[in-house]
């Protein structure tokens, strides 16, 4: 059986076993939940572990393969704009679906006094309390970090990211047999985490099945409920950017069929939106659009990194709409240039806050206190966050994707993309 349908399997047989399933039951005197939990986190923990080899390997093996210095300049340029673009469009299409379907008021009247704040608000609160627009300055601080190693540990990937970048692009200019040998070193070292990310991979339908038992156990299906309606305006909007704009630019921009491409990213999406985490997925990432899609190690390897930590479409998206359905849930009425002040902070605090514990919510509770909203109105949307959590991060596996696809087209790699992917 192909992968990606191990993990549709898995899946669905995660969501059976988490809905018979409640958070007490106890086979031979162990929690159920506890083994999910415990095969779940082992599955992450294998990915996680190969994040950082995987990607200093990968970008510094593909910028000793570029040509001069000009070569450099100009892929990253396309890769940020792209990056930007996507980001924004994301961003509109959130703003423009909240404003026309209205979740935050029913029947009229606001629904914040319906609706309640969600249990662990204070807990969330706890962990984001004192952040602000001061994070900004910690985000531009992590790309330089004093301590590469203690930033690899925290998973600042940004610093890591610029480290790979200058020590790749130096040793292009590094002569003679030392120079040779490294490249030959770092180029061994990625090959070897080509083939552990493999073995890894070989037991997605495992944690796949963990994880989304784990999340149906704790949730159930009848958490979305008290606010469906937001729930669905969310998924809307992640649904047009997912399979209208980015097939679109695919397919105008790429020549590429969208279709062939969304099904050789199939197990990386399943997986990212099993595990809610860009930075695990990166690995499945990027084998599939290496070997499945057929876009070259030297565009993969160097866009698809940067994209797990910069190219966060899925996640401004929710912020965005988030902000406006508690202002509207509170019956706060926000005018043009508050939103626009809405739509470029969540475009900014999409690119790092990803590094920040707590994720999205940090920037939602900076935005809300920019609007004037109270810190607190976050706990109207914490029972859903966490199912739309894992649809917005598989919105940004796929938009990266993408990237690489029209990135590959844009330098000429013509010839390898007019074959059609490989659906093993």
């Amino acid at each position: 059986m192909k992968l990606h349908n191990q993990i549709f399997l898995a899946m669905a047989l995660g969501a059976l076993a988490g809905w018979l399933t409640s958070e007490g039951s106890q086979v031979f005197g162990v929690s159920l939940l506890a083994v999910y939990d415990t095969a779940g986190r082992l599955f992450i923990n294998g990915l996680q572990m190969i994040v950082v080899p995987l990607i200093t390997s990968a970008i510094i093996s593909s910028l000793t393969g570029l040509g001069n210095g000009r070569d450099l300049g100009r892929l990253g340029g396309k890769t940020i704009a792209y990056y930007m673009s996507t980001t924004f469009v994301a961003i509109i299409i959130g703003l423009l679906i909240s404003n026309l379907l209205t979740p935050g008021i029913i029947d009229g009247e606001p629904a914040g006094d319906r609706l309640g704040l969600a249990a662990d608000t204070q807990d969330v609160l706890a962990r984001v309390e004192g952040r602000g627009a001061g994070d900004f300055a910690g985000i531009i601080l992590q790309l330089l970090p004093s301590n590469l190693l203690q930033a690899a540990v925290q998973g600042q990937l940004l610093g890591l990211i610029v480290f790979s970048l200058l020590f790749g692009y130096f040793l292009r200019n590094v002569k003679g047999s030392p120079g040779q040998a490294l490249r030959d070193a770092i180029e061994g070292l990625y090959q070897t985490m080509v083939q552990i990310t493999l073995f890894i991979i070989r037991f997605a339908p495992i944690g796949v099945f963990a994880l989304i038992a784990a999340t149906v156990t704790r949730t159930g299906f009848d958490a979305i409920e008290p606010l469906a309606w937001f729930f669905t305006c969310v998924l809307l909007a992640l649904a047009v950017h997912a399979f209208v704009v980015l097939p679109l630019a695919i397919r105008v921009l790429g020549r590429r069929s969208p279709t062939w491409h969304l099904r050789a990213m199939t197990p990386a999406m399943l997986t990212a939106f099993s595990t809610a985490s860009s930075a695990a997925t990166l690995p499945l990432t990027m084998e599939c659009v290496e070997k499945r899609s057929r876009v070259s190690k030297r565009i993969a390897t160097f866009v698809l990194p940067l994209g797990s930590t910069v190219n966060m479409d899925g996640t401004a998206l929710y912020e965005c709409a988030a902000v406006l359905f508690i202002a509207q849930a509170y019956g706060l009425d926000l005018s043009l240039g508050m939103q626009a002040l809405v739509v470029i902070t969540a475009l900014l605090t999409s690119i790092g806050v990803a590094s920040i514990p707590a994720a999205s919510l940090v920037a939602i509770t900076l935005i809300l206190g920019m609007v004037g909203l109270p810190a607190e109105a976050i706990g109207l949307i914490l029972v859903t966050d966490r199912v739309l959590d894992m649809c917005r991060t598989a919105v940004n596996i796929w938009s990266d994707s993408v990237g690489a696809v029209l990135i590959a087209r844009s330098e000429g790699e013509d010839a390898v993309l007019s074959q059609p992917p490989d659906r093993a």
